[in-house]
C-alpha cells in the first residue's frame, strides 16, 4: 500500500474539490429547485386549476428538477451518468408497465380537473351511476346517490364514457305526459293544466310552458306538459305539480284513464 504524503496528497485533494463541488451544485440546486417550484405554482393556481392538481404538478416539477440536480452532482464525481440513466429508464418503464391501470386513471383524472366537465355539489350521470359529487381526485371520483350509498368511480371509466351533469345550466324542463279520455274536452283540460301551471309560483315565464296534444293513444289523448324551473326546484316542483295535476283534472271532471282490457267468456255448450 503506497503511504507517500504525496501520492495521499494528489489523491485527496482532486476528490476533496470533486466532492465539495458536487455537494456545493446539490445544495444550490436543490435551493434553485425549490424556488422554481414555488413560481410555477403560483403561476399555475392563477389558471384556477384545482388545488389538488396544482399541489400534484408541484411535486412533479420539484421531483423532476431535483432529479437533475442529483444527476449533475453525481456527474461532476466522475460517474457515467448516461449509464445511470439507461438503468433509471429501464426501471420507469417495467414501473408504468405495472401501474398502466394506475397511470390511466390518474391521467383521466388531470383531465377532468384541467376541462372540469362537473364540480363538487353537481348531481351527475357517470359511469352508468348518478349522483351528487363529493370529492374530484387524482386516480377516482367519489359519489353518493339520492339514497346515501357511496359510490367510487375509477377515473377513467368517468372520463372515456358518457357525462351528464344535471346541475350544470341554471334552468331545467319538466317532462310530464298526462292521459285524459277521448269524451273529455281537450281544451278544459288544457285550461286546468294552464291554471295549475301558473298557480306555482316556482314555475317560469321564460322560457313559456307548452301544453300540446302528444299522441292519441290506444285509451286516451295524451298531453305533454313541458313547464321550466330553476335547477334547484326540478324535483319539488316535478312531484307537486304531478299530484296537484291529477287532483285538478278530477275536479274539473277530467278522468285520467288507465289501460284496460275486456274479457268475454263463451259458453261453448251454447255455442
Amino acid at each position: 500500500m503506497n503511504l507517500d504524503p504525496a501520492y495521499i496528497q494528489a489523491l485527496i485533494i482532486p476528490w476533496s474539490i470533486k466532492i465539495i463541488t458536487a455537494l456545493a451544485i446539490f445544495i444550490i440546486g436543490r435551493m434553485i429547485a425549490k424556488w422554481l417550484t414555488r413560481m410555477i405554482r403560483k403561476l399555475i393556481g392563477k389558471s384556477g386549476l384545482d388545488e389538488a392538481l396544482v399541489k400534484f404538478l408541484g411535486s412533479i416539477i420539484y421531483t423532476v428538477l431535483l432529479v437533475a440536480v442529483i444527476l449533475a452532482a453525481i456527474d461532476t464525481l466522475g460517474v457515467n451518468v448516461t449509464s445511470l440513466l439507461a438503468i433509471l429508464g429501464a426501471a420507469g418503464l417495467a414501473v408504468s408497465l405495472a401501474l398502466k391501470d394506475s397511470l390511466s386513471n390518474f391521467a383521466a383524472g388531470v383531465m377532468i380537473m384541467i376541462f372540469r366537465p362537473f364540480k363538487i355539489g353537481d348531481f351527475v350521470t357517470v359511469g352508468g351511476v348518478s349522483g351528487v359529487v363529493d370529492e374530484i381526485g387524482l386516480f377516482c371520483v367519489l359519489m353518493h346517490t339520492g339514497d346515501n350509498q357511496r359510490i367510487i368511480i375509477p377515473n377513467s371509466s368517468v372520463y372515456g364514457g358518457t357525462i351528464t351533469n344535471t346541475s350544470a345550466l341554471p334552468t331545467r324542463r319538466i317532462d310530464l305526459v298526462i292521459g285524459i279520455s277521448y269524451d273529455d274536452n281537450i281544451g278544459n283540460a288544457k285550461q286546468i293544466i294552464q291554471d295549475v301551471i301558473y298557480a306555482d309560483g316556482r314555475i317560469l315565464d321564460d322560457p313559456e310552458p307548452k301544453i300540446a296534444v302528444l299522441e292519441l293513444a290506444d285509451s286516451s289523448v295524451n298531453l305533454a306538459i313541458r313547464p321550466w324551473v330553476k335547477t334547484e326546484d326540478y324535483s319539488a316542483v316535478r312531484f307537486d305539480l304531478t299530484e296537484n295535476l291529477k287532483v285538478k283534472l278530477e275536479e274539473g271532471g277530467i278522468s285520467i284513464p288507465f289501460p284496460q282490457r275486456s274479457l268475454h267468456i263463451y259458453n261453448e255448450d251454447k255455442v
